[in-house]
């Protein structure tokens, strides 16, 4: 992989809660793919559902439309 770097990069420590949630077989297969090179790019074993909610926080981060209805809601 070389130095290539991931958009999504380590992953920190967090607590959690427990979410169930049904994907597509497609999206799954693509999940347990970049888990794999996730693990391979940062050299530690990491599975799909340990990186979807650090998926969707990045995802929610990045959304600007999102960002401006949370600091609309937050300041009124």
């Amino acid at each position: 992989m070389g130095t290539n770097k991931l958009l999504l990069g380590p992953l920190p420590k967090s607590e959690t809660v427990k979410l169930t949630f049904a994907c597509p077989a497609d999206l799954k297969a693509d999940l347990d793919r970049y888990a794999a090179l996730h693990a391979q790019t940062y050299g530690e074993p990491v599975d799909a559902v340990t990186l979807i909610p650090h998926m969707l926080e990045a995802f929610m981060t990045r959304d600007r439309g999102f960002r401006k209805g949370r600091i609309a809601k937050a300041h009124p």
